[in-house]
């Protein structure tokens, strides 16, 4: 398996390359972007600005291990608002037009939400309709998917939606293509199951994985800790993903950053990962 590392884990300000070039210094294969409404990989993004951004990556001998992106929280696929739903279609379409561009084989899609208890004045969707509404956006998708050669990776989140295995593997299942799967995140289960059991249901569907902590005791937000500080038990976790015959990357997510040397968390997590993977002569 790879090291990866999200680029929201670095300081807002940072641009691309400087977020390129300390996750390269500081030991990973690669970095996951993100899609954003403007700037370096805004909505509007061109061939320039994929081929500066891939410059980037090759001068520093750098992959890029994902593309995700956090305009779902504004526009979600099972919003009353048809308009929001069609914004969260029409963002999925660009995910996989520059996946397919930087030669990404999976993107981070968040199909919609039940509620979002971390975003103040949350709308509150009934399960079924959501459920509904999701499973119709992401079919119509999939030819698009199909298309580009990049699949729709489902993440876990804290969405109060698809919170089981089997649910998610249901989900998954009923669109009939190989070009819809997961995007498991471990940490963020822990807070109401085992992560090392969703990956051995979810198996083969797994496209890539996100890592972080999560202590129980602290809960809520305040739970998510730096790897090895919190309550997942990351040896089962790495035996399950070989028992499944994963070997893509395992792309930490750290938020937020350290207040003060914030660098320092890039290096940390590059060590961390290189104990769990068993690459560290500790």
């Amino acid at each position: 398996m790879k090291k990866g590392i999200n680029i929201w884990s670095f300081k807002k300000e940072s641009t691309t390359a400087s977020c390129i070039e300390l996750a390269s210094r500081a030991g990973f294969d690669g970095i996951e972007l993100s899609l954003n409404t403007e700037g370096e990989l805004g909505l509007q993004a061109s061939d320039k600005d994929i081929y500066c951004i891939q410059s980037q990556l090759d001068a520093a001998g750098m992959e890029i291990a994902g593309l995700a992106t956090g305009l779902y929280w504004n526009y979600s696929m099972t919003c009353a608002e048809p308009s929001k739903r069609q914004k969260a279609i029409d963002i999925c379409k660009k995910q996989l037009e520059l996946a397919s561009a930087f030669g990404v084989d999976a993107i981070l899609v968040i199909p919609g939400a039940v509620h979002v208890s971390f975003i103040a004045g949350s709308e509150v969707v009934p399960y079924d309709i959501a459920y509904e509404r999701a499973a119709e956006a992401i079919a119509e998708l999939v030819p698009y998917a199909a298309s580009a050669g990049v699949s729709i990776a489902i993440e876990n989140v804290w969405n109060d939606f698809l919170l089981s295995p089997l649910e998610l593997r249901q989900f998954i299942d009923e669109q009939g293509s190989d070009y819809v799967g997961s995007y498991f995140d471990v940490g963020n289960v822990v807070s109401h199951g085992f992560p090392e059991q969703w990956i051995s249901i979810l198996g083969s569907r797994i496209k890539k994985v996100h890592v972080k902590d999560y202590r129980r005791k602290a809960g809520g937000l305040h739970g998510f800790v730096d790897l090895l500080a919190g309550d997942v038990n990351y040896p089962a976790v790495v035996q399950a993903l070989r028992d499944i015959g994963y070997d893509g990357y395992l792309t930490a997510e750290m938020l937020p950053s350290y207040t003060h040397h914030t660098e320092q968390l890039i290096y940390n997590t590059s060590a961390a990962l290189d104990v769990i993977l068993g690459r560290s002569q500790q």
